[in-house]
């Protein structure tokens, strides 16, 4: 029986690109650049602050002006880290859903946790979720298996107990490597031309609202 369902945030729980995209354009603006398109934006949001520099300067890791560059975008990003952000939509549901069959959900993320866990007590998520594995929790981030393990550790639940639902490649690798029932969300920051269908997972959703008729047909099967 499914117990647990586990969590990407950003482009899987939440919609954070509009304000990742206002962040990475205040520092365009700033660097006296123009501002870029939010379409050309939103698929990068999943891969974070390094591949959001590089979406907009052109520079990466080993270039002298990367590190300062992406630490002012995450200040900038700070500063208003939940002013347009929000669950999908349908997701409340889902949450609402899972909470009323007495399963728990958690979040385990790249994103670093004084980033996530300001983000998710602004949403009132944080006292919900029954964990909440940062990219700065475990030795290790995704898509190794060290933050998947915890975050069943801290459900008190097996392996075979938790999903994971991922928007990236990555998410499904590490929900794959940790031995998880693993579910791409079709509806997150996927870039152009890529497939979450190649990423090999068990299963795709559309849409949040999946993810309740999945857990229905799921938990039936194991009664039967």
């Amino acid at each position: 029986m499914i117990r647990t369902i586990l969590f990407d945030l950003d482009g899987t729980l939440l919609d954070t690109a509009p304000d990742l995209a206002n962040a990475l354009n205040l520092l365009l603006q700033e660097q006296g650049q123009p501002p870029l398109p939010y379409e050309k934006i939103r698929p990068v949001v999943s891969h974070g602050g390094r591949a959001l520099i590089n979406l907009g300067f052109n520079v990466d890791i080993g270039d002298t002006s990367f590190a300062s560059l992406r630490q002012r975008l995450l200040d900038l990003y700070q500063d208003n880290i939940a002013t347009h952000t929000s669950l999908f939509p349908g997701m409340e549901e889902v949450l609402a859903f899972i909470e009323s069959q007495g399963m728990q959900w958690g979040v385990v993320t790249n994103k670093p946790g004084y980033l996530t866990d300001p983000l998710m007590k602004a949403l009132n998520l944080y006292e919900r979720a029954a964990c909440i594995v940062s990219g700065d929790t475990t030795a290790n981030n995704k898509p190794h298996a060290e933050p998947m393990l915890l975050a069943c550790k801290l459900c008190n639940s097996e392996i075979n107990e938790c999903i994971y639902i991922g928007d990236a490649a990555r998410d499904i690798e590490a929900g794959k490597n940790a031995g998880m029932i693993t579910l791409s969300a079709l509806y997150g920051y996927l870039m152009e031309g890529e497939d979450g269908l190649d990423w090999g997972a068990d299963t795709s959703i559309e849409q949040p609202t999946d993810i309740i008729d999945w857990i229905k047909i799921s938990s039936s099967l194991c009664l039967n």
